[in-house]
């Protein structure tokens, strides 16, 4: 809706379709999809100004589909977890939210399309990964209001650029040029602060007869809720809870107790180093604006703190200590690459001939060599190898949903060494992160799987068997440099 007024930048703000809004509609609808939080949410946020600037109701719905692809336990539970608490949150706030379950594959069929012929209009997260950009593209085609998204992943905007970077040093000599005014338009942690809304009177006629909401003993997500859904229930409930509550307070955890050591502590496998925010991160229920807020915080740092460009160095820029420097390298820096590959080539980022020529170049030059070791894709799945760090790598993901970070890398070296060719290399790591791990399915898992495979790195020689100059890795080596005996003893099969 053009003529009301927005604090959310315009860069975030993408329309998805050329169908007009109606100042005559009966509410604003907030399809949230990605950034599933009532917390430091852009879209969350240009929903309430648009329900304020026309003096309507906010409709939020939050859905979840059953006849998604790896569908089980684990990745409903954790996201029933998250319905939940935004449930229990919107009930203080002034807005109607609704939380959608599919009983059945297409049992949602139509759900959208009712609200949405009542609605002045529809708000939506832009998220570049997995099926929701299909999806939202197909939504916006078919409704017959405005569609907008909104980009909330990232403190600098996927669309503020259209250079597609290729390292992560590339991106890092970027943003100490142009990320600065974007510190400046973080969102608003309560996007209701200071708000009123009219209350909604009634829904569309029929709508909850044909579309029964979920009840509080569904999002409780019990062993019996989930039994009684058509998924995969060989794929059990993680370790980690899902949800804002949960995610806000590991964040909250992480800051206070492990960020000063994290620069000694995040490489090893034995010590829960690193923050293990990412799944609370992909499915939106903690904001990466809010992670930044609390380092900043803990820092007792300011933006006008910055430094000026010092050439893309790791260190120095932020004028934080080297810990905190280090994990927003990670935060920001490592991930908002993978955004920006995925968001600015949708087309091909997950696909093998999208990696650099060089790569293909040298795994096409090896791909005939002799593999010492093949696995196939179930005994990989099994964690059935000889490696028994491997193994145990293997065995975190499927047990609590989510591995170390440094053992990602290994675990992705591995099986291309232990694979037929690169390519099924690839199908094979998206396949298993996509089953058992919770922060699958994201730009930055196939950020890691391509990085396996070359991207954002360079040649390295001498050039070896199966990896030519790709970057090679050893558990030998692994073990060598870090403690893993009781890392292997505990999640080895």
């Amino acid at each position: 809706m053009a003529s009301v007024a927005s604090t959310v930048p315009a860069v975030r703000r993408r329309r998805l379709n050329e169908a007009p809004g109606r100042k005559e509609g009966d509410y604003v609808l907030y399809w949230m999809t990605a950034a599933r939080r009532t917390r430091s949410n852009f879209a969350l946020q240009h929903a309430v100004e648009l329900a304020r600037g026309l003096s309507k109701p906010l409709v939020v719905l939050e859905a979840l589909r059953v006849g998604y692809a790896d569908a089980s336990d684990r990745l409903h539970r954790f996201v029933l977890q998250g319905m939940a608490d935004n449930r229990a949150r919107f009930a203080r706030k002034p807005a109607t939210y609704l939380a959608y379950v599919e009983p059945s594959p297409g049992a949602g069929k139509g759900l959208l399309e009712a609200l949405a012929a009542k609605a002045c209009c529809v708000v939506t997260d832009d998220f570049p990964c997995y099926f929701l950009p299909k999806m939202t593209a197909a939504a916006a085609a078919r409704l017959e209001v405005a569609v907008e998204a909104v980009d909330g992943n990232g403190l600098y905007p996927m669309r503020a650029t259209e250079r597609v970077f290729t390292t992560a040093h590339s991106l890092r000599v970027h943003l100490q040029k142009e990320l600065k005014p974007h510190l400046s338009e973080l969102p608003a942690e309560d996007p209701f602060k200071g708000v009123k809304l009219p209350a909604l009177e009634s829904l569309p006629r029929g709508l909850e007869r044909e579309w029964p909401m979920a009840s509080d003993a569904l999002l409780e997500a019990t062993p019996a809720a989930l039994a009684a859904l058509p998924i995969d229930h060989t794929v059990g409930p993680a370790v980690l809870q899902g949800g804002s509550e949960a995610g806000e307070a590991r964040m909250a955890s992480f800051v206070a107790e492990r960020l000063a050591r994290y620069e000694e502590d995040r490489s090893e496998p034995e010590l829960e180093g690193t923050s293990g925010l990412s799944p609370y991160l992909h499915f939106g229920h903690v904001a990466v604006h809010d992670v930044f807020r609390a380092v900043v915080k803990q820092e007792a740092w300011s933006v006008e703190s910055l430094g000026p460009s010092n050439g893309g160095s790791k260190a120095g820029w932020w004028k934080m200590s080297a810990p905190a420097e280090a994990f927003l390298d990670e935060l920001i820096t490592w991930r908002e690459l993978a955004y920006n590959m995925a968001s600015h080539r949708p087309d091909d980022y997950f696909r093998f001939d999208s990696l650099p020529d060089w790569a293909q170049k040298t795994l096409k030059a090896h791909e005939r060599d002799e593999r010492p070791h093949l696995y196939t894709l179930d005994e990989l799945d099994q964690a059935k190898t000889h490696d028994p760090l491997w193994n145990a790598a293997m065995g975190q993901m499927k047990r609590d949903g989510w591995f170390h970070n440094y053992m990602r890398m290994l675990w992705g070296k591995k099986i291309l060494e232990w694979s037929p060719s690169a390519a099924e290399a690839l199908t094979r790591m998206e396949r298993l992160m996509n089953r058992y791990s919770l922060d699958g399915r994201n730009p930055c898992s196939y950020s890691g799987y391509f990085w396996v495979l070359g991207r954002y790195d360079r040649p390295w020689g001498p050039e070896r068997p199966i990896f030519g100059a790709i970057r090679y890795m050893s558990s030998d080596n692994t073990a060598r440099k870090f403690s893993v005996k009781k890392y292997v003893e505990k999640y080895a099969p």
